[in-house]
């Protein structure tokens, strides 16, 4: 008797491995932000924040830290964004510290400095205004308050304090966009009641605030030609809301998830799939547009702290195992048509099975 053909419904493929792994940072990696680097250079360069303080610029050509920034007093560097006009990053640390470095032509300076106010969980925001001037949303003195500042003149342009019945806790996370039709700055907060508002700045009021988790909001990312976001908490879920013409916020749905906690969100800048940063140690990847589990990505052996994309599609993620895991999953396409594959009913399946 001959043995059976194997079916096409065979389990899926196993995840793959990272496609290489940063090591050096010597304390636990809480934030990653990917920046294009010198003109002619291959791949873009990574810029991480450790707990003990330090910025480490890697090269994803020789995979090795090619400088250290030393700025925050060996405090937990917590937010990391380079601006639009140049080589100028903005780090975020537990120590009251905003800096601003230089990093034009290797000088890897401080410049400026921004004292903030409150020591909790909040990452800042940017948003560009022209060519040398740029608007920065940070945790404000009180402690549900964001300052809104005018940038680099350090000018106040508002505090947005939440309606006096409303009781949202801390800002948790922050968001200034802009949307296409309307010149107006606009932010998004994720709280620590689990809710999400959106604030009309030069209003100084909330145009919609939406109940989104029980928990506070750990991280979010929101997209804003589709009008979408999605947000995590400490829960068990995921979840997705939109935002529609009136400027009125709505859950659109929720999804479960196998473990609680999850510490940051992003969605990929082609809309196509987004990543989340799990305390279970896992980085879970999700078809942005229906939410389709694609992959799990098992290797870190501590809690992933944060995750992100670069434009050419490597994601990054660090963990509180010191380690910094890079990964190749799914091709980024020049024409936006084509279907993302793997949409298939059946579950997560492997990433490179997908490509």
């Amino acid at each position: 008797m001959t043995a059976p053909l194997p079916t096409m419904a065979a389990s899926p493929l196993p995840p793959p491995d990272p496609q290489f792994v940063l090591r050096g940072t010597q304390s636990a990696v809480h934030a990653l932000h990917f920046f294009g680097g010198a003109r002619g250079q291959e791949r873009p360069l990574l810029l991480s924040g450790s707990l003990s303080g330090l910025v480490h610029i890697w090269s994803l050509q020789t995979r090795r830290a090619v400088a250290t920034l030393d700025g925050h007093g060996g405090q937990c560097v917590t937010w990391l964004q380079t601006l639009p006009q140049g080589h100028q990053l903005l780090s975020q640390g537990r120590d009251l510290k905003l800096r601003l470095w230089d990093l034009a032509e290797g000088r890897n300076a401080v410049v400026d400095s921004v004292p903030l106010e409150s020591l909790g969980f909040c990452r800042s925001s940017v948003l560009a205004r022209g060519q040398e001037r740029w608007m920065l949303a940070m945790p404000g003195r009180g402690s549900e308050e964001v300052q809104i500042l005018e940038m680099p003149s350090k000018t106040s342009v508002c505090t947005l304090k939440p309606e006096a019945d409303a009781k949202p806790g801390m800002p948790m996370c922050l968001e200034l966009w802009q949307a296409d039709s309307s010149p107006r700055p606009l932010l998004l907060a994720g709280y620590e009641d689990g809710s999400v508002a959106l604030w009309d700045v030069s209003e100084r009021k909330v145009c919609s605030r939406v109940a989104c988790h029980t928990e506070p909001v750990m991280g979010f990312d929101f997209d804003s030609q589709k009008a979408r976001g999605v947000s995590g908490s400490a829960e068990k879920a995921l979840a997705v809301w939109s935002l529609d013409e009136q400027q009125a916020l709505q859950v659109c749905r929720t999804h479960e998830l196998t473990n609680p906690g999850i510490a940051d969100v992003k969605i990929r800048p082609d809309r196509k799939i987004l990543a989340t940063a799990g305390w279970d140690h896992r980085v879970r990847v999700f078809h942005w547009r229906t939410m389709k589990p694609l992959a799990v990505l098992s290797f870190h052996s501590a809690t992933v702290h944060c995750v992100a994309f670069a434009t050419d599609g490597l994601l990054a993620a660090g963990s509180g195992d010191q380690r910094i895991s890079i990964w190749s999953l799914y091709p980024v396409r020049s024409d936006a048509s084509t279907p993302l594959l793997g949409h298939a009913e059946g579950g997560e399946v492997g990433a490179h099975a997908l490509a």
